[in-house]
């Protein structure tokens, strides 16, 4: 049995000590990007200042015969990166794969001190990240790296999503999870080859008003992965990381994308995939605060003092459980502000 002093000490000598508490940054997109297409790589300084994570990806759109390029295209990146607000995260090939280990090993040896964060695909239980915070901590100690590689995990397996808990306690290195739709619809043999999204199939229908069971009846279309987005949402929770949406695959479906988006937004993600630069945006702006969100906010917490007790504004009664709410559109209307002088402008911050 390990105790749980151990979770704070290195697992290698000379690496770096594990954090203590998961640094909440702005995160509205992780914007992915091919690093083994030069046009790309060529992008990236105009590109980096309008995202809040960039995200150099190894895994499955990178072909076969393309993989190590990716990986020298990351590090020619990592290389000529300047840390500053926005963040550089890589999703590495799946921990069963063949390239996996040369894709940790050097990019913690190459750019370690550049690196925010390591995304695993397709991770299943705690063993995954036991296995990844280990290696990790013997390459950082290697490479002389003063803070440790964070580790971001993808919800893409049933087996995954079964053990959603133990992999989010699994290490202090834990930032995230995000929700993997395609490969958990594959994985689940559910109907669809939608990547996210809702499915016009998957809907209610109203009752009949009569006996004519044909009539025509009013339907609403449902959501296939609220199920899962709520329970990763709780599970972060408990952990204290951060829950994102993943990708929307139909690029020119701009406004059901906005609304997958509000759904992840509204249930407590702090972010979602971009996979093309018209998603970046839309992630902005839904993943932001509305102002007048942010302006009734501020007037509840000034009406509340200390929080306690109740009061009345508009005829909606305010408690402590409202105040709290409102703090916590207020802490990251301020987050998102530091960032984004326009949006300081709109909070009045």
């Amino acid at each position: 049995m390990r105790s749980p002093k151990d979770f704070f000490r290195p697992l290698a000598i000379g690496a770096p000590d594990p954090v203590r508490e998961i640094p909440f940054r702005p995160s509205r997109m992780i914007h992915f990007f091919d690093p083994s297409n030069p046009k790309m790589v060529a992008k990236v300084p105009d590109l980096a200042p309008k995202v809040d994570i960039l995200l150099g990806n190894l895994e499955d759109a990178v072909p076969v015969e393309n993989k190590e390029a990716a990986r020298a295209g990351l590090v020619e990146v990592g290389r000529a990166w300047q840390p500053g607000a926005t963040q550089l995260w890589t999703r590495v090939n799946a921990l069963d794969s063949p390239w996996v280990l040369d894709d940790l090993t050097t990019l913690v040896t190459e750019i370690g001190d550049r690196l925010d964060v390591v995304m695993l695909p397709k991770v299943e239980g705690p063993e995954d990240i036991h296995y990844a915070d280990r290696l990790l901590a013997q390459l950082e100690a290697r490479a002389g790296i003063t803070r440790p590689i964070l580790l971001h995990a993808i919800l893409e397996t049933a087996r995954g999503v079964t053990n959603v808990e133990q992999i989010c306690l699994a290490s202090p290195r834990m930032q995230g999870l995000s929700l993997g739709p395609a490969d958990l619809a594959a994985d689940r043999r559910m109907k669809t080859t939608r990547v996210g999204g809702g499915h016009p199939g998957y809907l209610v229908r109203e009752d009949p008003t009569g006996d004519d069971v044909e009539a025509a009846r009013a339907t609403s279309q449902q959501d296939l992965w609220h199920y899962t987005v709520a329970r990763m949402v709780d599970a972060c929770g408990v952990a204290g990381i951060l829950p994102f949406y993943g990708p929307f695959g139909d690029i020119a479906d701009t406004v059901a994308c906005e609304d997958q988006f509000r759904n992840a937004y509204l249930l407590g993600c702090v972010g979602a995939w971009s996979l093309h630069p018209v998603q970046i945006e839309i992630a902005k702006k839904v993943f932001s605060p509305e102002p007048s969100e942010v302006a009734w906010a501020k007037r509840v917490v000034e009406a509340m003092g200390d929080g306690s007790g109740a009061v009345m504004i508009d005829g909606k009664m305010q408690d402590d459980a409202t105040y709290k709410q409102c703090q916590v559109v207020l802490d990251l209307a301020r987050t998102l502000a530091d960032r984004d002088p326009e949006l300081a402008r709109e909070y009045a911050l």
